[in-house]
């Protein structure tokens, strides 16, 4: 789905939930439609007050389950007590997540062997899959070695 869609999508969303549709907002969703990695709530704070320097952490942290209930987020839990998103461009929903334990970034490889394993072992049990996620921890080679991890962004 396109920026354009998924911008679309979240409007009549909020518009649907009798919510305005706020130049806070949309600073919100094209600062999270601008970063290409998993981010934060306050790394999209930070991007969106670049955008329009009226966006409070308040709104950010109310506006990111209205787009995850629009599906142009997705919410990843890595386990770490705070959640990652990214945008939900529904181009592969078929995908592994594997997590550097060491700096906390988010791979994401495609899994196409996920639909027939969910369906496989629900079906035995007589049940219909409704979602799954495959989810891998890993350490770091490099920061093993070098103490330093390469896959370490600054955001």
């Amino acid at each position: 789905m396109s920026v354009e869609a998924s911008r679309e999508k979240f409007k009549t969303s909020l518009t649907q939930k009798g919510l305005r549709v706020t130049s806070q907002r949309l600073a919100i969703f094209e600062a999270a439609f601008a970063r290409k990695e998993h981010f934060t709530a306050e790394q999209l704070l930070k991007h969106a007050k670049a955008i329009d320097d009226s966006v409070s952490r308040a709104t950010v942290y109310r506006t990111l389950p209205l787009m995850v209930e629009s599906h142009v987020l997705r919410e990843v839990d890595i386990g770490s007590g705070e959640k990652f998103y990214l945008p939900d461009t529904g181009a592969n929903t078929q995908v592994a997540q594997v997590v550097c334990v060491d700096c906390d970034k988010i791979f994401e490889i495609s899994a196409p062997f996920m639909e027939w394993y969910g369906s496989t072992v629900s079906l035995k049990l007589g049940l219909k899959p409704v979602s799954q996620r495959l989810q891998v921890s890993a350490q770091c080679m490099a920061f093993r070695q070098h103490d330093r991890c390469p896959n370490h962004a600054k955001n």
